[in-house]
């Protein structure tokens, strides 16, 4: 990979700029005004929208003739370090941290108090008149940055230290994936074939089928933004709700059942195989059916299926399944790494496995030393990791654009409902306080970064860019996304008051409780709950089986990554993957793969003009007019 033209300096200020822009763009949508969810898509709008404004620029400077235009390596590099900056900043990343760093010393509720004693002052700011004002608005509307600038480093050395650890273990089955699998990596697709410069045939951007995709997205989300700012528009709507076909026992379990219209998940939808589409949609209807026969024979009405449960069980498995995939790479890069001192792979493969063991071991420090018992901690975390690099597989293979599509808040939740609290709440005073502040790892969406470091890989192969160079040039990307993320938070907050934004603070929803929970378990233990353990070692062996039957059957037409798929997100995604599902088998089966790789510029038209539409065009607009996006509210999530 000798083509470093990615990383030069020009790149670097450029995703610099571009990143404090769109800082200031998620400042006014996410915390302000709370209109269009700009990072929590995939990829990120603002990202998405960096890489369109400087694809225009190049336009321009071709046709003045002018020299200096962007090579296609500085515009993928500018494009993923705006969209993890920004995606940082968001709220299941920064947002969500200030809430549980905050609310206990705003709360005045008994069993929310006591949690403070235990909060670590290195992580948390105690000064209560400060964090009153965060709230409710300062007087002079200044930021007591004295206060959190300890807080703020502490918590970007861990943000780095996990960041390594994760992009480590991507680099390190990396190979075993796009070599020894050949998995397609879909998601990379629409930012390349964007960016390209030099590509033989027609360019993207005069492919009249794409631009096909794309008029019809962007006429969609216009009918429903001309609706948003004149009611008396007709509006296309964002859904359609078929709850109402199943109205009496035990059908009624069947509900909610919404067919969700994502423009987005049919468009990169259309890259992923049909065994996975298949899956998806098939698994999710067998799952409310189990409701619907339970309930037949005596079942609780409104408990099944466990979704999110069976969806940590089946994650678990295939974490094992995919080590055990691997083993021969991770073997052969753990000879080369310490066994020969010399040549650049060696180096190469020494540097992820101290990397991975290295930020592992820092990011499990930081828990422990905040008060976690050490094994508790060490349990946490190995769950929390897992369930990312499953998250990255699931990027490498099925490519969908949801950074939620992960069984979120489980890697905690499967310790208590499998043991009970009484274990943790023995190991000390402080374990289950700092347990709740760490639920971000579970419910957050930081560890799924592990997506962006995958396919970072992928294009810096296709592009010919050196990937240890980019891995350190997107950690620059974390350093910005953490402070700017701060920055834009706080001025806010101190400005005008949590209280007094749109949105209040995300995560308060969840903050609260976690913290109520912390105290009282140590009054009244939670027992394990037999029925949600159940639920894991099934999820489990539907995962296992579909593997074990894939690799025994040839052309088995279920594959475990739909299931884990449905089990994590399955209500938003069935409808469009049942819709991609019909129409790819239509063309493979009557057209073939020349007539799907023709359509494939279609469906990329049709992600790119809801990004455009939804994400950049209304994204802007609702910044600056939050009152209207209340008529069409756009999330990505």
């Amino acid at each position: 990979m000798e083509n470093y033209q990615g990383l030069s300096k020009r790149a670097f200020v450029l995703a610099l700029l571009l990143s404090l822009l769109a800082g200031f763009w998620v400042r006014r949508s996410e915390i302000m005004v709370l209109a269009t969810q700009i990072t929590e898509s995939v990829p990120a709008i603002p990202g998405l929208a960096a890489l369109a404004l400087l694809i225009a620029l190049n336009y321009l400077l071709h046709k003045l003739r002018k020299a200096g235009s962007f090579s296609t390596a500085e515009l993928l590099t500018t494009f993923l370090f705006v969209t993890i900056s920004t995606t940082i900043m968001g709220i299941g990343v920064t947002q969500f941290l200030f809430s549980l760093m905050t609310l206990p010393f705003y709360l005045k509720t008994r069993d929310i108090i006591p949690n403070r004693a235990y909060l670590p002052r290195w992580l948390a700011p105690h000064n209560l008149q400060a964090i009153k004002h965060l709230y409710e608005g300062a007087p002079n509307g200044v930021v007591p940055w004295h206060l959190w600038i300890v807080p703020l480093l502490c918590w970007l050395g861990f943000f780095l230290a996990l960041w390594w650890c994760l992009a480590s273990l991507m680099g390190l089955l990396y190979h075993a994936w796009a070599d020894d699998e050949r998995l397609s990596f879909p998601l990379v697709a629409l930012p390349l074939e964007m960016s390209q410069t030099d590509v033989q045939g027609p360019p993207f951007f005069r492919n009249p089928l794409m631009w096909s995709g794309f008029a019809l997205a962007a006429v969609y989300n216009l009918i429903n933004i001309a609706h948003a700012l004149a009611p008396a528009f007709p509006a296309m709507g964002k859904q359609f709700d078929l709850s109402p076909l199943f109205t009496s026992p035990p059908w009624s379990e069947m509900k909610p059942l919404i067919f969700h219209i994502r423009p987005e998940l049919i468009g990169l939808g259309f890259l992923v195989s049909t065994e996975i589409s298949l899956t998806v949609w098939v698994s999710y209807f067998v799952l409310k059916l189990t409701a619907v026969f339970g309930v037949a024979h005596g079942a609780a009405p409104g408990l099944l299926p466990y979704f999110q449960e069976e969806g940590i069980g089946a994650y678990m498995v295939l974490a094992v399944l995919l080590i055990w995939l691997a083993r021969r790479r991770l073997k052969e890069a753990w000879k080369s790494a310490w066994h020969n001192i010399t040549g650049p792979d060696n180096t190469r493969y020494r540097r992820l496995w101290l990397g991975f063991f290295g930020g592992f071991l820092i990011t499990w420090s930081y828990m422990w030393m905040a008060g976690m018992g050490w094994w508790i901690a060490l349990a946490y975390l190995a769950l929390v990791v897992a369930v990312a690099m499953v998250y990255g597989r699931l990027r490498a293979e099925a490519g969908v654009p949801l950074i939620w599509l992960f069984p979120y808040q489980q890697q905690k939740a499967f310790f208590l409902y499998t043991f009970g609290s009484a274990p943790f709440a023995r190991n000390s005073p402080s374990t289950l306080t700092v347990w709740a502040l760490f639920v971000f790892l579970a419910r957050g969406y930081f560890p799924e970064m592990t997506g962006y470091q995958i396919e970072s890989l992928e294009i810096a192969r296709r592009v010919k860019i050196h990937a240890a160079k980019l891995f350190s040039f997107l950690a620059l990307a974390v350093v910005v996304g953490v402070v700017l993320g701060w920055y834009n938070h706080l001025v806010p907050y101190y400005q005008h008051g949590v209280v007094q934004l749109r949105g209040e603070i995300w995560g308060q929803w969840l903050t609260e409780p976690e913290y109520s929970a912390a105290t009282g378990y140590m009054q009244t233990p939670k027992l394990p709950d037999i029925p949600r353990i159940y639920a894991t070692l099934i999820g489990a062996l539907i995962a296992f089986s579909l593997w074990w039957c894939r690799i025994r059957f040839t052309g088995f037409w279920f594959h475990p990554i739909g299931y884990v798929m449905t089990c994590s997100y399955g209500s938003l995604i069935w409808g469009p993957f049942l819709v991609v599902w019909l129409v790819k088998s239509l063309v493979l089966r009557y057209g073939g793969m020349r007539l799907y790789r023709r359509l494939i510029p279609f469906f990329l038209g049709l992600a790119l003009g809801h990004f455009a539409v939804a994400g950049i065009l209304w994204g802007l607009m609702g910044a600056w007019v939050g009152s209207a996006v209340q008529g069409y509210p756009v999330f990505f999530g």
